[in-house]
C-alpha cells in the first residue's frame, strides 16, 4: 500500500525558510557571494535545489528575503530625530557586521546593477520599507531619506569590501556624527 502525501507533509515551511536563511547566510561567510551558489545552499540547508527555486526564482530574490529576515524591522528608538538616527545607524553597522550578511548584501547589490528584476526586488523588498518608517520617524522626504540610506549603507558596505571587517565603533560614531549634521 502506498502512502499519501498532503501538502502538510515534511518540515513546517517556517522552519524551511529558516534553515534555508541560516545555511545562506552560513555559506556566503565561507564560500563569499559568488561561491554561494544555490546547489550548496540547497545542500547546507538540506534541502533540494527545487525547494529553493519554488520559494525564491533566483539567487538574488533568495538573498534579499534573507537579508530583509537577518536586518528585521528597524529599531527607531527615541525622542528625537538625532536619537533615532544614531540607533538606526548603529543597528545597520551591527547588522553589515554579522557573519555572511554584508557580503551578502555587497553581492547582491552587485548583481542588481546588470539586473533590472533584481533591482526591482532590492528597492521593493528591502529598501522600500526601511525608507517608509524612517521617513515616518524623521518626518523628512524621500528624498532625504534616500540620501541618508545610500551614505550610511553605502559606508557600511565599503568598509566591510576593503578591509574585510566591520567598522569600528569609533568611525561609526563619525559616522552618526556626520549623518546628524546633514539634518541640522
Amino acid at each position: 500500500m502506498q502512502e499519501s502525501t498532503s501538502p502538510g507533509a515534511g518540515r513546517p515551511r517556517a522552519d524551511v525558510t529558516a534553515e534555508v536563511f541560516a545555511a545562506t547566510l552560513r555559506s556566503v561567510h565561507e564560500f563569499g557571494y559568488a561561491g554561494a551558489t544555490m546547489d550548496r545552499i540547497a545542500v547546507a540547508a538540506g534541502v533540494a535545489k527545487t525547494t529553493l527555486y519554488r520559494r525564491w526564482p533566483s539567487k538574488g530574490a533568495l538573498i534579499t528575503a534573507c537579508l530583509v529576515d537577518a536586518f528585521g524591522p528597524a529599531p527607531l528608538l527615541g525622542e528625537d530625530r538625532e536619537a533615532v538616527l544614531t540607533t538606526a545607524i548603529r543597528w545597520g553597522a551591527a547588522r553589515i557586521g554579522d557573519p555572511g550578511v554584508g557580503a551578502a548584501f555587497a553581492g547582491v547589490f552587485t548583481d542588481a546593477v546588470s539586473d533590472p528584476a533584481l533591482r526591482e526586488i532590492l528597492t521593493n523588498e528591502l529598501q522600500a520599507p526601511y525608507l517608509r518608517v524612517l521617513q515616518d520617524a524623521l518626518g523628512e522626504s524621500e528624498q532625504r531619506v534616500r540620501f541618508v540610506i545610500d551614505v550610511v549603507m553605502g559606508t557600511l558596505l565599503h568598509r566591510m569590501g576593503i578591509s574585510g571587517e566591520p567598522m569600528a565603533e569609533d568611525d561609526v560614531e563619525a559616522l552618526i556624527a556626520m549623518v546628524i549634521g546633514v539634518f541640522r
